[in-house]
């Protein structure tokens, strides 16, 4: 477990290199661009922290491309406790937002083969996204995926392989590429057990991903949205948007800045302590950069530890606000 919680370290430091020359690579791009502004990147919570905190940090970065997704989705839809299903090129990330933001992991996450108990948010990505290939032959869809070659690899777009988009297209679910269409000729055996395939994948993993069993309103987005069936088993509704296939820069354009505190108090009652808690990470929260008058906590938990003495606890804040402006 010790291993587990401290790998974070080396990992960091393994990065740091990496993380620095990313960053000034940023920076000098905005100074090109005459962008006298502070640099934010976005990071696995779904808030935004200093270029200086991400060259310390930078595991804090990962799978900050799907919790962008999650909180455009959040922004967009006006839904605040939802399933998410971003639909790529090449995978289809599934997680919970609760409260506006993505549900964290609270088990082991490997990250390249390494188990990790750093925080993370809790998504699962499966083989399936609009550059899918569909192999006619075994009766697959994905994980093989053409990428960012769909709009030129793809049928529709003229290309000579047979991918998940294509099949959407022929059954009627988007129109894009050529017009007209240059799927029509494809068997209608082919594209609906395709289809089902593909409805099915989704469906058995958002089903995964949901903690009880009570039906919950399901948010698809990214630019393969339209793979997403309309009914799912325990989904309330699918809800579309209008501009889902940019959830992602979105998510990443409002994100905030956080402050967290995760830590054991002891000689405290509970409510001093997650008072104490409170202040922690508010204070964290303006060190980042957030407007001290517009801070909220947005997640809140503690849980005693009888194995401590003096009614010891773990307590978890996280509060967050909009950055200060100039």
């Amino acid at each position: 477990m010790l291993c587990t919680q401290v790998n974070k370290i080396p990992q960091n430091a393994s990065l740091r290199r990496l993380a620095k020359s990313t960053t000034l690579a940023f920076t000098e791009a905005l100074g090109t661009s005459g962008i006298e502004a502070p640099l934010y990147l976005t990071q696995n919570d779904g808030t935004v922290m200093r270029a200086d905190q991400a060259e310390a940090f930078p595991v804090y970065s990962f799978s900050s491309g799907p919790t962008n997704s999650m909180r455009g989705a959040a922004h967009l839809s006006g839904l605040n406790d939802a399933m998410v299903v971003d639909v790529g090129g090449t995978t289809t990330d599934i997680g919970h937002l609760k409260a506006g933001f993505p549900r964290e992991a609270n088990t082991v996450v490997e990250i390249g083969g390494v188990r990790t108990l750093f925080r993370m948010p809790d998504l699962l990505s499966i083989g399936l996204g609009g550059g899918s290939l569909v192999d006619t032959e075994h009766h697959t869809v994905g994980p093989v995926s053409v990428g960012y070659g769909l709009t030129t690899e793809a049928l529709v777009f003229g290309g000579d392989q047979l991918t998940a988009t294509d099949v959407g297209v022929a059954a009627g679910l988007s129109e894009i590429g050529s017009s007209p269409p240059s799927v029509d000729y494809l068997d209608e055996g082919v594209v609906s057990w395709a289809l089902d395939r593909i409805h099915e994948m989704i469906e058995a993993n958002v089903d995964r991903m949901k903690v009880d069993a009570l039906p919950i309103p399901l948010i698809a987005v990214g630019g393969g949205a339209f793979l997403v069936p309309d009914s799912i088993l325990g989904i309330s509704e699918v809800v579309r948007l209008e501009h889902g296939g940019v959830a992602n820069a979105v998510g990443a354009a409002i994100a905030q800045v956080s402050g967290e505190v995760d830590q054991v108090f002891s000689g405290l009652g509970r409510e001093e302590a997650l008072e104490r808690a409170s202040d922690i990470a508010r204070d964290r929260a303006i060190s980042a950069g957030a407007d001290p008058e517009y801070l909220r906590v947005v997640d809140i938990e503690d849980l005693p530890l009888a194995y401590l003495p003096g009614d010891a606890r773990r307590v978890r804040v996280k509060v967050v606000g909009e950055t200060v402006s100039d």
